[in-house]
């Protein structure tokens, strides 16, 4: 069994849809209000660039968890 988390920072771009920048494997006592101050700063810096835009405004950042149980491997 393989567990992992991803921080996913999620994002209005100029089109108005959501587009999702993620991290893999966040600190574990990562706060809401340090994430908060990177997506502001992201916004604000505007260094990213999607197909519908620049970023324009934060929806929300969430923890996703995922567990994988390998049934069988193959050669």
């Amino acid at each position: 069994m393989t567990e992992t988390e991803t921080l996913q920072m999620i994002f209005k771009n100029f089109e108005g849809r959501n587009t999702t920048i993620s991290v893999a494997d966040p600190e574990p006592e990562l706060s809401s209000e340090e994430v908060e101050a990177v997506m502001s700063s992201i916004v604000t810096r505007n260094v990213f660039d999607t197909t519908g835009g620049d970023i324009t405004a934060m929806v929300r950042a969430q923890i996703v968890s995922r567990t994988v149980n390998t049934l069988a491997e193959f050669s």
